[in-house]
């Protein structure tokens, strides 16, 4: 099985009257910056040298040293899933929060997770749909039950897709691929065992972070996959649930399931401590 990221591709040109602009692959060459969570510390550093380089342009040699506390870089690498210009703009809204607080010291976790909401998943869902049209409504009501399957039923943040699944439903598989191009999941280990005697290999996953972090979820397991174990194993993520993609497929082609993940969310708010 293979993991593929499908970047957008923008073309800069005008065909009327005559041809005027830029192709992509023609004429000019896209850089894609976007990393993953797959190696947190190798993303972390690609992030920090970027915004000590932005630093310095404007007057200060590191900026990531005078900015954050210890673990608040953790944390915001985290909540961008490894894209530039997410990771920038949580700082922003993170300095607001910190602001509005009368905090100025520097920024912790809990300002940058505050600040990653403002930066909140319903935007990215208006991506989706703005960019997919027609498949939109399936891969919302897809996004729907994958949300219920993690935050609802298995009350954990990661989940397991069987590699042999993939292979035989490459279709669908597609479309948990198009969430994750969407930033809705983020791919954490395209390759692993499962625990509890399951065979086969499997790929790994996290939700956004913006879905469980920032207001907090009562009774949800946060699977710290960044964190590894004396076997050098990702901490709980093999002990993930694994999501059936006959599942998906149902989820994707039933227009009568549910597809406002916003419903979802707002009732597990409500839900009472354990």
């Amino acid at each position: 099985m293979k993991i593929a990221t499908v970047r957008h591709r923008t073309t800069l040109v005008r065909n009327y009257p005559q041809t005027v602009g830029v192709e992509i692959s023609q004429d000019v060459e896209a850089i894609d910056l976007d990393r993953t969570l797959e190696d947190l510390a190798s993303t972390q550093a690609f992030l920090t040298e970027m915004l000590d380089s932005l630093g310095k342009k404007v007057g200060y040699d590191r900026v990531s040293g005078e900015l954050f506390n210890p673990e608040a870089l953790e944390a915001l690498t985290l909540a961008s899933g490894g894209v530039p210009r997410d990771f920038l703009t949580i700082i922003l809204y993170a300095i607001d929060s910190a602001l509005a607080g009368g905090r100025v010291r520097w920024l912790t976790p809990t300002m940058i997770w505050k600040g990653a909401s403002r930066l909140a998943w319903q935007t990215k869902l208006k991506g989706m749909r703005d960019d997919v049209s027609g498949d939109a409504a399936g891969l919302e009501r897809l996004f729907t039950d994958l949300v219920a399957f993690c935050l609802r039923e298995q009350r954990r943040t990661a989940f397991l897709i069987s590699q042999d699944e993939a292979q035989r439903m490459p279709d669908i598989f597609e479309r948990i691929q198009q969430l994750m191009d969407f930033k809705l999941i983020h791919v954490i280990e395209p390759d692993t065992s499962a625990a509890s005697g399951r065979p086969g290999r499997y790929a790994g996953f996290t939700l956004d972070f913006s879905f469980f972090m920032e207001p907090r979820r009562r009774n949800i397991e946060v699977v710290e996959f960044w964190k590894i174990d004396d076997q050098r194993r990702r901490i709980g993520l093999r002990e993930a649930p694994v999501y059936p993609l006959d599942r998906a497929k149902t989820a994707f082609i039933d227009s009568s399931k549910p597809h406002d993940p916003s419903e979802l969310l707002e009732a597990e708010d409500d839900t009472p401590p354990v």
